[in-house]
């Protein structure tokens, strides 16, 4: 095994907060104490930040403006996304939307090189779910491939997201700190994984038994006695979205009131100028990437969890970059004392990057922000007509090389494109024939005598694509291609439901938690019912439509009812399903898609999409 390589130093330098604040019990540490090396970039990136003036004339200048480039959700697409998952909608001047195909880390890595250009003082920042629910290329290898572009392409921090929880605290630990994985080993030989040679940052996630945060709660980046401090934290609610083991030992706090404790700090050291990495977002006026999230008025365009947020923020910090929501907007939404702030954020997968000029003011140590202007901010589209950065190149074609044996082999044959994250219907295509795997796999009696299935919208990571990704051909279903779609592996559990719980978990889809954003469940083939959007709440479910084969379903009776065991452990909201009884575990759910699809088509026989017509939506 060879010895972990030496980082380089650059002329920019990265100081972690060392000083750690017990969240939970409110107590203040020590101050750090001194000055990390920054962690490695690219010789491009270290070029583009190493030298050079600033806004003015550099040193002779007060002020000097540093380039802010931030992205956020990435999910270890290196392979450019397939799909409506791949594209961007720009806004046309008469009023129609164009599609643009996006994203893919070789493309990513030219567009921030590029974007770094003519400007000396320039860092790059991302908001989390760099990892997690990743196509096979990286997730087969436990993102180790998407860690070593993220260090290659230059990222300087990142806060965490929920997904770096999928795995747990050890292997998120891992990830930040190296190591080869605990079970599978190193991958290649003669090769230990390095780790990130970013920091992931998690001010408001900290041990149940010490209250301290599990990883470095902010960092300072500095260059040139310019200094600006990164606060990193993930949603509240992380664990109401990640399974119950990926988040054991683990509390999670307010986002507002922890950026504000460790603002006070920051400020106390004379860290002025302040950014914070908010894994959690708003939900945008337009679907449109160029849309003016600023009309009629500041922050008009823009609704949902972090505009909250953003409003209760203290006024110590200069910026907002967001995530979560997989939406593009660039906001300006007001902080607690009126004075204009951005929020930021660019989609996801790498198809945008967002770049914000900061006016740094050497003499306050801050950020300028007027009553009239915050910082300008803008999103870009990472598009697929410029040059592929050759060391990504490299990179992918290495990965695949390990990948291929499992990544390429046919598990089935389509007639068309079947939408799933992509769908524009509460219903997808794709979600009816996942839930139906699900109830194939599971019906016999002596394994789950399943009579229905249900499944989470926010488990179908993607479309299943009619054109070929790879040299299989079009219409060809490849492993890898079904791990897209299915990235998590969850066993697959059959529970007892009283018919009463049915409706209750039903009715969770659209009331309690879910209210302001809700969760449709793709249900199997058999079970009907309306969803009517003209009422609020709750009622928005039907009851007395909910028919299982043309038979309403009763209260009193009992139901074998299969899902993930994500659901089955009350995610998403559904906390109904954990009451559910006699538990029979079986296959994965990617196992049991790939056997419905094999089972289900071939080339002579290719499957066509599910018509989606199960759920009637009245509105």
């Amino acid at each position: 095994m060879s010895p972990r390589p030496q980082r380089r130093r650059t002329t920019r330098r990265l100081t972690v907060g060392a000083a750690v604040l017990a969240a939970a019990v409110g107590i203040t540490a020590a101050a750090p104490a001194g000055a990390e090396p920054a962690a490695t970039a690219t010789a491009a990136h270290a070029r583009h930040t190493g030298h050079g003036h600033g806004h003015g004339g550099g040193h002779a200048s007060r002020t000097v403006d540093v380039q802010l480039l931030s992205f956020n959700d990435f999910h270890g697409n290196l392979e450019p996304p397939q799909g409506s998952a791949g594209t961007v909608e720009e806004q046309q001047a008469d009023g129609s939307r164009k599609k643009i195909e996006a994203g893919g880390v070789e493309y990513l890595a030219t567009a921030l090189r590029t974007a770094r250009k003519g400007h000396p003082y320039s860092v790059t920042a991302a908001a989390g779910d760099m990892v997690g629910a990743s196509p096979l290329l990286s997730g087969l290898f436990h993102d180790e491939p998407t860690i070593e572009a993220m260090n290659k392409l230059g990222l300087d921090v990142t806060s965490v997201g929920n997904h770096e929880f999928d795995e747990g605290r050890a292997e998120l630990t891992r990830l930040q700190k190296g190591g080869c994985h605990p079970t599978e080993g190193c991958y290649e030989k003669g090769k230990r994984f390095r780790g990130a040679d970013f920091p992931y940052l998690a001010a408001n996630v900290t041990d149940e038994k010490t209250g301290r945060p599990i990883l470095k709660p902010y960092t300072v980046w500095k260059h040139k006695g310019v200094k600006i401090g990164f606060i990193g934290v993930t949603l509240e609610g992380t664990p109401d979205v990640v399974s119950a083991n990926g988040v054991k030992g683990l509390k999670f706090h307010d986002e507002a009131e922890t950026i504000d404790r460790y603002a006070k700090e920051l400020d106390r050291q004379g860290v002025k100028s302040i950014v914070a990495l908010i894994h959690e977002g708003g939900l945008p006026a337009s679907t449109a990437y160029d849309y003016d999230c600023d009309s009629p008025g500041p922050g008009a365009g823009i609704s949902g969890p972090i505009a909250e947020i953003a409003k209760k923020v203290t006024p110590k910090v200069d910026a907002l970059v967001t995530g979560h929501t997989h939406q593009a907007y660039a906001c300006t939404v007001p902080d607690p004392s009126g004075m204009p702030r951005t929020v930021t954020s660019a989609a996801s997968f790498g198809k945008l990057y967002t770049d914000t000029t900061l006016t740094y003011d050497r003499r306050t140590k801050d950020i300028v922000r007027t009553s009239v202007k915050s910082a300008a901010a803008r999103n870009h589209v990472v598009h697929r007509a410029q040059p592929k950065a050759a060391d990504m190149t490299a990179l992918i074609q290495r990965w695949n090389k390990l990948a291929a044996p499992v990544a390429d082999k046919p598990v089935g044959h389509v007639t068309a494109d079947i939408p799933g994250r992509g769908a524009a219907t509460p219903e997808s295509p794709l979600g009816d024939l996942i839930s139906d795997a699900q109830l194939e796999a599971t019906r016999v009696a002596d394994k789950g005598g399943a009579q229905l299935a249900l499944m989470n919208p926010g488990g179908i990571r993607s479309d299943l694509a009619y054109k070929a990704s790879g040299s299989e051909g079009d219409g060809v279903v490849t492993y890898g291609e079904a791990f897209t779609v299915q990235p998590f592996t969850n066993l697959t559990d059959v529970v007892t439901l009283t018919g009463a719980q049915l409706l209750t978990a039903l009715q969770q889809q659209v009331g309690g938690a879910n209210e302001a954003s809700p969760k449709i469940l793709q249900v199997s083939e058999g079970l009907t019912y309306t969803l009517d959007l003209t009422r609020s709440g709750a009622d928005r479910v039907v009851k007395d439509s909910v028919r299982l084969n043309g038979d309403p379903i009763d209260p009193a009776k009992t139901y074998r009812v299969a899902m993930n065991e994500f659901l089955a452990g009350g995610g998403d909201g559904f906390t109904v399903l954990k009451e559910g009884k006699d538990k029979y575990v079986g296959p994965s759910d990617l196992d049991a898609l790939t056997a419905y699809l094999t089972a289900h088509s071939s080339a002579a026989a290719p499957l066509a999409p599910p018509k989606a017509d199960r759920i009637r939506v009245v509105k």
